[in-house]
Order: C-alpha cells, then sequence, then structure tokens
C-alpha cells in the first residue's frame, strides 16, 4: 500500500480506503452474502489499539523482545524482511535482491511456540475430529519448523588464550570419531576472529562478502558449487583428541543450528565432495556389510552399519550406538543430547510508515519503556512525507517522535519502528467475532461461540507466512486470557489462482479481466457461474472468453425453459433424475465440488428440454432451488415467475427420497496402461468424476499403481476405464 500510494502520488490511508470502497461495491455486486456489519479494516485505531496492548503484554511475558541481529534488507522497500518474505533471494514484494544487514529489531519469540506448533499439525490432518487440511500445507509446515534430535558438541579452539570452545548441532555424533575438519558459516563471528592477524585474513574477509550475495534459497537448498577457505585456525574433536583445521564454508547456514557444522567426508556428500576438493583427510567410521576403502569410494556412505575406529563403540550398530555416545559426551562434559529447529523468531519490525506503530519509548535513563495504556493507540501521524527512500518516513516527523518517558519524565524518543502487516492478518478473524466491541480486542464469550473457524479458505503462497503466524498468534491470545481455542482454522481449503494468457492474472502483467466488465455485459450471474464451473476450486482456473459465452447461453436457456409456462405433470424418469440430481448438488456443494454440481444441474436441464417433453413444476422449482447458489439473480425472478410470493432465499433447500436413487448397475472393467488390472460394479448413471474416484480407491488398482502418477483418465460409460501411468 505504502509503495502504491508513493508511485501514485497519494497518502497510503486515501489509497486503501478508495480501494476497499472499489472492491466492496465489486463484492456486492457479484451478490456474494458477506455479513457486512463485521466489516473491518485493521489500519483503523479502534483494530490496531488492541495489538499495541497485545504487544506490551507480549514484551511483558518475554514473547516480544528488541535485539541486533542480522537481517533481510530489502533496498528498495527499504525495510526489514522475515525469512518467509524471501523467495528466492528476492523480495516477495518488489522482486528486488535482498542482501544482509545489522540492525536492532524487534522479534516475537515464535520458537517458544516451536514443538507445539509442530504436535498441533497432526490434529489439523484429513480425516482428524472435524478437521481437514491439505497435507501439502502441513508438509510445508513441518519442513518449515524443521525439528531435528541430535546432540550439541563443543570443540574446544586450539591455541585459545580464553579455553573457547565451537559449539556444533548435529543429528549424526554416531560419526564423531569420523570427523576431520570443522566448517563455520562464512558470516559466523568467529570465521573473521580465528583469522585475525594471520595470513588468511583477507581471504576470509573477501570470501565472507563473497557468500554474502548468494541468494539464501540457494544456500538453504545447496543448489551451488561448495566452497570455502581455511580459517588459520585449529579445534580438537573431542573424542579422538586430534586437531583438526576450521574451515568458512558457503554451504553452512548461521541461522541454522549453531552456525557450525562437525565435518565428516565419509559419511555426509557435501562434506565427501568438500574434502575431495580441498584434499582433506577423510576417515570411514562405518562400515556396511561389503567392506568400504577410501582408494575406490567415489561418493559418502550415508547408510546404516557398523561402527569401525570409533574407540569404545567400534562393532555396534551405528544407530543404536547414537544415545550411548550422546550419553558419554554428557558424562565428560563435551556435550549433550539437543532439540534444535529451523523456525526462527518472527522478524516483526519495519522501517515504514504503513503499519501499527510500536508502543514502546527508547529512554537513555529507563531503557526501553512501553506506552502506559490509557495512551493508547498511538497513532501514526497524517503528516507525512512519504519518497520511499531514506528508511522510516517517521524519523522526520518530530512531534510523534519526541515524547517524554512515562517513568522518569525525561525527554526521549518514540519508537518509529512499524509492526509488519502479517501481525495485523495474524487474529482478524478472531475480531470477527465481535467487531464493535470496545472492552478488549474481542468479546471472550463471542470467541468461544464462534471460534474455531470451520472452515478457512486461501493460497497455498500462505502455507508458511499467514497460516503459520496466525496458529502463533491464536496460541498467545490463549495464554493471555483472552480466548481458549488453540488452533485458529479447523478445515483450509487452498484455492487455485486465475490464470490468463498463460500467466497468473495480476495488474503488474496488465491481464486482469474486471469484474465490472463481466457483470455489465453479461449480468454478475454469468460471471459467478463460469468462474464456479471452469475449474475445481483448489485447481488453478484457465480464463476462457467462451466459456464465459458458454455459460451465459446455458443461463438463457434455463430462463426460457422456465418461464415459458408449459408445465406437465412428468413422470417416473423425471422424478428419479430429479431427485438423483438433488442428491449430486447437495453432496458436491457439500465437498466444494461447484464445477460438477454446475455439470449436474446442465445434465439435468438437457433432461427437461427433451424435444417433447413437458416438465413438472416440482422439477422446474428444483432446478431453480439448486441453481440458486450459483446464479441468485436469475433464479430469484424464475421463483417469482414460478407463482410464489416468499423470497427464494427463504425457501428451504430441497429434499431428495432414498426410493427414487435405486438404479441399475454396470460393471465396469479397470485397466492400467491397457492391461485388465481390476473391476467395479457401480450404478449405471453414475458421474464421471465419481466414477474415477471408485477406480483410484480401488484396492488392487492402488496395489498396481504403488505411489505412480495417473497421467491421464480414458472412460469408456458403462464398459471400462483405462488409467495411463
Amino acid at each position: 500500500a505504502e509503495n502504491a500510494a508513493i508511485e501514485n502520488k497519494t497518502h497510503p490511508k486515501k489509497w486503501t480506503d478508495t480501494n476497499i470502497t472499489y472492491m466492496r461495491e465489486q463484492l456486492k455486486k457479484m451478490g456474494l452474502s458477506y455479513d457486512w456489519d463485521r466489516e473491518l479494516a485493521t489500519c483503523n485505531p479502534d483494530y490496531y489499539r488492541w495489538e499495541q496492548k497485545i504487544f506490551i503484554q507480549m514484551v511483558e511475558k518475554g514473547l516480544a523482545y528488541r535485539k541486533q541481529s542480522q537481517v533481510n534488507w530489502c533496498d528498495k522497500c527499504q525495510t526489514v524482511l522475515a525469512n518467509e518474505q524471501v523467495e528466492k533471494g528476492v523480495c516477495w514484494r518488489c522482486s528486488t535482491i535482498v542482501r544482509m544487514r545489522l540492525l536492532d529489531q524487534w522479534f516475537f519469540k515464535i520458537t517458544a511456540y516451536a514443538e507445539e506448533l509442530l504436535a498441533d499439525l497432526d490434529k489439523l490432518k484429513e480425516g482428524s475430529p472435524g478437521a481437514g487440511w491439505p497435507e501439502r500445507v502441513l508438509t510445508m509446515q513441518r519442513e518449515w519448523i524443521g525439528r531435528s534430535e541430535g546432540a550439541t558438541i563443543q570443540f574446544p579452539i586450539l591455541k585459545s588464550d580464553q579455553n573457547k570452545s565451537i559449539k556444533v548441532f548435529t543429528t549424526r555424533p554416531d560419526t564423531l570419531y569420523g570427523v576431520t575438519f570443522l566448517s563455520l558459516a562464512a558470516e559466523h563471528p568467529l570465521a573473521l576472529e580465528l583469522s585475525k592477524g594471520t595470513s588468511q585474513e583477507k581471504e576470509v574477509r573477501e570470501f565472507a562478502d563473497k557468500v554474502s550475495k548468494i541468494d539464501r534459497t540457494e544456500r538453504m537448498e545447496g543448489s551451488y558449487e561448495k566452497e570455502g577457505v581455511f580459517t588459520g585456525a585449529y579445534c580438537i574433536n573431542p573424542v579422538t583428541r586430534t586437531s583438526i583445521p576450521i574451515y568458512a564454508a558457503n554451504f553452512v547456514l548461521m541461522d541454522y543450528g549453531t552456525g557450525a557444522v562437525m565435518a565428516v567426508p565419509a559419511h555426509d556428500q557435501r562434506d565427501f565432495e568438500f574434502a575431495k576438493k580441498y584434499n582433506l583427510p577423510i576417515k570411514i567410521v562405518i562400515q556396511p556389510e561389503t567392506t568400504l576403502h577410501l582408494e575406490t569410494m567415489k561418493e559418502a556412505y550415508v547408510d546404516e552399519g557398523v561402527l569401525v575406529d570409533s574407540g569404545p563403540f567400534t562393532g555396534q550398530p551405528n544407530e543404536k550406538a547414537k544415545k550411548e555416545i550422546v550419553h558419554f559426551l554428557e558424562e565428560k562434559g563435551s556435550g549433550k543430547g539437543t532439540v534444535t529447529y529451523k523456525l526462527r523468531d518472527w522478524g516483526i519490525s519495519r522501517q515504514r510508515y504503513w503499519g501499527t506503530p510500536i508502543p514502546m519509548i527508547r529512554c537513555e535513563a529507563c531503557g526501553l519503556v512501553p506506552v502506559p495504556e490509557k495512551d493508547l493507540p498511538v497513532l501514526l501521524p497524517t503528516d507525512v512525507a512519504l519518497t520511499g527512500e531514506g528508511g522510516s518516513p517517521l524519523l522526520a516527523v518530530e512531534n510523534f517522535m519526541k515524547v517524554n518517558c512515562p517513568k522518569c519524565g525525561k525527554k526521549s524518543r518514540r519508537e518509529t519502528d512499524t509492526m509488519d502487516t502479517f501481525v495485523e492478518s495474524s487474529w482478524y478473524f478472531l475480531r470477527y467475532c465481535s467487531p464493535h466491541f470496545d472492552k478488549g480486542p474481542f468479546d471472550k464469550k463471542e470467541a468461544a461461540y464462534w471460534m474455531p473457524v470451520d472452515q478457512y479458505i486461501g493460497g497455498i503462497e500462505h502455507a508458511v507466512l499467514h497460516l503459520l503466524y496466525a496458529r502463533f498468534f491464536t496460541k498467545v491470545l490463549r495464554d493471555l486470557g483472552y480466548q481458549e481455542c488453540g488452533e485458529p482454522f479447523k478445515n483450509l481449503l487452498t484455492q487455485g489462482m486465475v490464470i490468463k494468457d498463460g500467466s497468473k492474472m495480476s495488474k503488474s502483467k496488465g491481464n486482469v479481466v474486471d469484474p465490472n466488465y463481466l457483470i455489465d455485459r453479461y449480468g454478475a450471474d454469468t460471471a459467478r457461474l463460469f468462474s464456479l464451473f471452469a475449474a475445481p476450486p483448489e485447481k488453478d482456473l484457465d480464463w476462457n472468453d467462451q466459456g464465459v459465452e458458454g455459460a451465459y447461453r446455458f443461463l438463457k436457456r434455463v430462463w426460457k425453459l422456465v418461464s415459458d409456462g408449459s408445465k406437465g405433470n412428468g413422470d417416473q424418469e423425471e422424478s428419479r433424475f430429479r431427485h438423483r440430481t438433488i442428491k449430486r448438488v447437495s453432496d458436491d456443494l457439500h465437498r466444494f465440488q461447484f464445477n460438477t454440481a454446475i455439470a449436474a444441474l446442465m445434465e439435468f436441464y438437457n433432461h427437461l428440454s427433451v424435444e417433447g417433453r413437458t416438465p413438472s413444476i416440482k422439477s422446474l422449482e428444483a432446478l431453480v432451488l439448486l441453481l440458486a447458489p450459483f446464479a441468485p439473480h436469475i433464479t430469484e425472478e424464475l421463483w417469482e415467475i414460478l407463482g410464489h410470493k416468499e423470497s427464494l432465499a427463504e425457501t428451504p433447500w430441497p429434499s431428495y427420497e432414498e426410493k427414487w436413487l435405486a438404479t441399475d448397475e454396470v460393471t465396469l472393467m479397470i485397466q492400467i496402461n491397457g492391461k485388465l488390472r481390476s473391476q467395479i460394479i457401480c450404478p449405471v448413471d453414475l458421474a464421471e468424476q465419481e466414477v474415477k474416484e471408485r477406480v483410484l480407491k480401488d484396492e488392487k488398482v492402488t496395489k498396481h499403481l504403488q505411489g505412480a502418477s495417473v497421467k491421464k483418465v480414458i472412460y469408456v460409460p458403462g464398459r471400462l476405464v483405462n488409467l495411463v501411468i
């Protein structure tokens, strides 16, 4: 919003309010039945005042804190980015290359909830009571949290006048006897410290500068050549007591573990490649059934085996020896069992104007002091010059920045960083429960009634951003006593994107279709019907102008059929089709399979409009009622044409009778790549999609697939289904 406001030479508030008004009008034109009296804007003080209060309480609980840290910095946005907001080394908003910078920053201690965030993902699995999150999202969160169980081991630095040690976290304590060198992250403070005053200092400094320019995602994925430099220093392997060289390496990450890695080249491929490149020793400590020989090793051996050349643990299976080696280290005082996470605390400071002001005051005498609750909200000033350059615009607003300390009364300065706007979206759903409540963030009783959210919908791009933050914030608000639930969203649907001209619809690409254009030309019902019919909601939708025309023609045909005035008595075939259609559409709506529900309605229309057939009033009413969620405007008028005085929106949903669902059955042959593998019995008129679902659940089919991907499904109604894998 701030960047857009700068580009359009306006104020972010005006820009935001104008956009909200425009989008609200579009949503209403589309006939979307939101509860509009619950609408809220997170940029309004009556919302963010409570966010400021929550922030102060988090500071008091140690869940919000300030420290100097290496941060991701975007030069164009002139602000800090969380790790989750760096995508393939560039800013998620403007695509500028992100660089590392040392700054004082505010953090939320999300790591305090790492174990609970991980464990509670099991409650969200599909099939859990009332829950269903896509496995893809759960996997992404598990990997982002990144729990690792292992040991923290101390490697004493050789000839250190301060008896310093380098702490290393490893998941492979069983390979400790095979450590032949140690690797530090290039930006690790010790890398420069150890090389200081040696012939290696210049090389280490230049290497660190070079590594700082590597895309962070590439470093995480290891998709580049492994390089390093010798620091000129050595440390001691705590179990072999041999001295080993210390290197700075580009594949070690400062924000994972301790920023130091023990190198076991015989049993780690990265270390193997590094050792070969720099002619470093390789020592085998795990032997498989067929003996390994250094002379013939082409790659690291990473599987299980028996320990060799490993002191008192020689001869033991390596997996069994892990815990014993950790116990051995703990007795010697050289290490301890440790659980670590890839997850890092959430950096929320932004050097921007458009965000919630952080309610803290910096006093030279008292340090950091929270703004008293009676002085909340800390309002954003309106008289701000926005240029997009030179850091926070609030630094230039003296009457905002200058303030007296609430503790000692001395002249102090207000915190000028604002909160990451992901903070606002981490609890807005709770405010919806009681949007006008003025005694706290939300009414606890209302939250107890409405929460958790039954069905949440959002893009897959939020898997480790908004969704993780919202889960964290929900748990914090529970522990602060505001509400009682631990997970915010029971069910999650990740909807696909709209694709036009081969790429995602976006204003920057100029390939956006304005809803107003569709509404003016075709009406809102056509726009709704096409959007829901073109693809299942979880899949990408390919925008197609011919498809829009098709939806328009279908609605015109329904209008003609219903408004014609000809009404018949119907027959058994029509009754059977009507009841089956009611069941199909009801079931599909329940599963959000809108496209197949509309397909069923089209089949029903085709049945009713066969030449010579005069449909009954019951069938026409069912057609109109079932079409209503997709095309509410035209169906209201048709309902009136059918003679009803009450609104269709207040009319009960149609029901079906089981006796009409019985049907003849057919045996379908199931082939995989043309070979007969199984057969199933199913109703003769079962929808194609349901036939495919039954086939893929067949026990013999799943056995033959064995994880293979199905490229194509060929369906010959009444005869066979052929899966091409």
